[in-house]
């Protein structure tokens, strides 16, 4: 049985630890080193595998020392020569097991927010790192926005009952924006009431089912009327595609919400 937990790093990013009962530990996109060796070593964990979703530094700044510590490491990422430390490089379609584990994990190419930012899908848990967040999703650094609404897409389409597991705890700031969108949504309401009760008692809002995300996350919901009106709205012009959607609410976050 594939356990999840989140281990707290820097500001606001979650580095998640995947265990299956074993001694056997896997870390999915460790800015840092210092809080994932507190938590092996209190857990009496040997780290076997890490899984790499895009090149930034708060997602892969602690890969040397933790090589370093565990020698044997495996390190997987996109074929991406800005992550010199991979020893796999993890492309489209393909499945593989990591070092420690015996789940299978598939491959999926999401680019946008970087130009070779890859996602990581398991026992129906997808690890998105900054492509997809709890009500929400990365900005464009080196990808595009089509590429990135194209990206988001590909994720609207897997089965409703999948876990998101972002990479940061941007959730009521998402939600926010989202209100500004869609002010009058009954299911938004809730999902910000259950979101502050969450954060109140310092708990995560992530991961998130992708039923929640379709239901009140504006960046999925690229198709709805409600959703294209205020973003034509905002860009004062008809909208044509689901994509000039995407980016003219993506555009609208940047310059006015951020």
């Amino acid at each position: 049985m594939l356990d999840i937990q989140p281990i707290p790093a820097f500001e606001d990013n979650y580095i998640w630890l995947l265990t299956e009962g074993g001694g056997n530990a896997v870390v999915v996109d460790p800015g840092d080193a210092e809080p994932v060796l507190e938590r092996l070593s209190a857990e009496h964990l040997t780290l076997t595998s890490v899984l790499i979703t895009h090149h930034h530094y708060d997602h892969t700044g602690g890969l040397d020392e933790l090589f370093a510590a565990f020698p044997g490491l495996e390190i997987n990422g996109p074929d991406d020569d800005r992550i010199r430390a991979l020893t796999h490089r993890r492309r489209e379609g393909e499945t593989f097991v990591p070092a420690g584990l015996t789940t299978p994990f598939q491959v999926l190419e999401v680019p946008g927010h970087t130009s070779s930012h890859i996602a990581y899908l398991g026992a129906s848990r997808l690890f998105c790192g900054d492509t997809l967040f709890a009500a929400g999703c990365g900005r464009v650094f080196d990808g595009t926005f089509d590429q990135l609404a194209h990206s988001l897409e590909r994720i609207t389409d897997l089965p409703a009952d999948t876990l998101c597991y972002c990479a940061h705890e941007y959730t009521q700031a998402n939600l926010g924006f989202a209100e500004w969108v869609e002010p009058d949504s009954p299911a938004l309401a809730e999902r910000v009431r259950q979101t502050q009760l969450l954060r109140s008692s310092g708990q995560p809002t992530v991961p998130s089912r992708l039923d929640l995300e379709r239901a009140t996350n504006p960046f999925l919901r690229t198709h709805e009327p409600n959703v294209i009106a205020a973003a034509e709205r905002q860009a004062g012009h008809r909208l044509a595609t689901s994509a000039e959607v995407f980016t003219a609410l993506r555009r609208w976050k940047d310059e006015r919400y951020d």
